[in-house]
């Protein structure tokens, strides 16, 4: 047993200053080793090779210049001149066909030391700026030569505007973007509400990306067996007081103690945990309490924090009409995350 008692998320509330912010906008845990000659394109889908050959020049690309382009600073220039083309690439296509471990491998490939690109999800680009204020933002990024923008979302009009200005701005300053989501640019925003003011903001900002494709099946179901069926009550709390450095929780207290941390903390709601232990996980009550697990869900994938749960399995999470709303794609990523945990989970349980 371990010496001492599971650990409880719902006892946490973590306060993150926003030097942390910046600093942890780099490729999580999970993808620190991550390298282009490490990802394995399907034979079968000749756009994932295509994509390691465009990223690897787009890295190239960047490589001894200045985020304006030149091969210096510009020290007597009050402003860099404004690059012409697309200065970012935009890696389109379904869940688990390796866009992740594509934009990490180019944050790693990109020549710069590390205090010169910044990665990080869209939420977290809109937490950034929420802590800094937009205009700082806009001077601690400004002389990046690289930014990367995982899970590129667009849920209501204000994070548009936010992030359509913010981009343009970084743009202005000779920034490379570099973004993934599951929807190309133009398309962005259908399906949800106000979608007019969604593409009219997001036309002007894919023009700033140059689209590119990747096909594939979800590579976390590739050969894997199905998801283990949830365990019992009793054996996720033996496996939770097993485990050292594991954390349990009932799964409804813990939905309600996310609605009193913000999402900028979730990932230090997690800090020095081992293992996730859940039960009485059920049905997701509303649809900002699922947005709030999605989240969750994507700061222990990322930190490959196993989740071992009681209760309903992990795709019966989400109601029928979320995984057919405006929503979908989000509530897709976060069962496929949640299910790969699971996997990751079993051994805990003593056979």
């Amino acid at each position: 047993m371990a010496d001492a008692g599971p650990q409880a998320l719902c006892a946490r509330e973590p306060r993150v200053p926003a030097e942390r912010l910046v600093a942890e906008m780099v490729p999580p845990p999970r993808f620190d080793s991550v390298r282009f000659d490490t990802y394995n394109p399907d034979p079968a889908q000749p756009s994932q090779a295509e994509a390691v050959t465009v990223l690897s020049g787009f890295a190239a690309g960047l490589g001894g210049a200045h985020a304006s382009g030149s091969g210096k600073k510009r020290w007597f220039s009050k402003k860099p001149a404004a690059p012409t083309g697309p200065r970012g690439v935009y890696l389109d296509g379904g869940y688990g066909v390796g866009k992740t471990h594509l934009l990490a491998s180019l944050w790693h490939a990109t020549p710069a030391e590390p205090a010169l690109k910044a990665f990080g999800t869209f939420v977290e680009l809109t937490n950034l700026v929420g802590a800094l204020g937009f205009q700082q933002t806009v001077q601690t990024l400004g002389g990046h030569r690289l930014l990367c923008i995982d899970e590129f979302e667009l849920d209501d009009p204000g994070d548009t505007v936010l992030v359509s200005s913010l981009l343009s701005r970084l743009v202005e300053q000779g920034v490379a973007l570099a973004a993934t989501s599951n929807t190309l640019p133009g398309k962005l925003g259908e399906g949800r509400f106000a979608a007019a003011d969604f593409l009219r903001e997001i036309q002007g900002l894919s023009a700033h990306f140059r689209p590119l494709r990747i096909d594939g099946q979800d590579y976390r179901h590739r050969g894997l067996p199905e998801a283990p069926a949830p365990f019992s009550d009793e054996q996720v709390t033996k496996a939770a007081y097993a485990t050292d450095g594991a954390s349990l929780d009932d799964f409804p207290g813990l939905l309600e103690h996310l609605a009193r941390v913000h999402p900028s903390r979730y990932g230090a709601l997690t800090d020095q945990i081992t293992a996730v232990c859940l039960t009485d996980v059920g049905p997701v009550p509303d649809q900002s309490t699922a947005l709030r697990l999605v989240v969750l869900a994507d700061r222990l994938y990322d930190r490959e924090i196993p989740v071992l749960a009681s209760g309903v399995p992990f795709d019966r999470l989400f109601s029928e009409e979320m995984l057919n709303g405006g929503y979908r794609k989000k509530y897709f990523r976060a069962i496929s995350r949640l299910t790969a945990l699971a996997r990751d989970a079993k051994p805990l349980v003593s056979q």
